[in-house]
């Protein structure tokens, strides 16, 4: 009986110890990834400001293939919308194109609602750079008390990261060719 108690304490203590800790990480989410891609910015704003164009080079567009898709609002730049309704893997969401300034940056309103609710910003900017063009990727927005619980076991930047990684090398083959 006493070891029993005795392991009941401890776990109750790392348990408050993880929600403390959890609770005292930072408010925000921010992952960022960038790639220099030898094409003009003019080539790659489209890939990216008209949501139909994704399939080529999207990440998530492959991590489910049944994934339903809809699209609305105009056929690209602002006010084109997104949503998604897919597996585990992808949960669902919906997005919507805030700010299209072609060629340089492109700004859209991320929706998660499963597996859990998140409200984000994404950002691409596209920068001239010699021959070619500098691209960042960038997610940003605040971290709920499940979101900081959940970066106590998984590095979401690492893990984001790879996809905004594999995305954003698409992107680089598909212009560069």
């Amino acid at each position: 009986m006493f070891d029993i108690v005795v392991v009941a304490i401890i776990l109750a203590i790392a348990i408050v110890a993880i929600l403390i800790r959890a609770a005292t990480r930072p408010k925000t989410l921010r992952v960022a990834r960038a790639i220099d891609i030898k094409a003009p910015a003019e080539k790659i704003f489209p890939l990216i400001s008209d949501f139909h164009q994704w399939l080529k080079w999207s990440p998530y567009e492959e991590k489910d293939p049944a994934m339903k898709r809809t699209y609305g609002g105009a056929d690209s730049d602002r006010g084109a919308t997104y949503a998604w309704d897919g597996d585990k893997n992808v949960g669902s969401g919906r997005m919507e194109i805030l700010e299209a300034a072609a060629p340089s940056k492109i700004v859209i309103k991320l929706d998660f609602f499963k597996p859990f609710e998140g409200h984000n910003t994404a950002e691409f900017t596209m920068l001239p750079q010699g021959d070619g063009t500098h691209v960042t990727w960038v997610m940003h927005g605040p971290a709920n008390f499940m979101s900081r619980l959940i970066q106590m076991f998984i590095n979401l930047d690492e893990m984001i990261g790879r996809d905004f990684e594999a995305g954003l090398a698409r992107l680089k083959t598909i212009t560069e060719k």
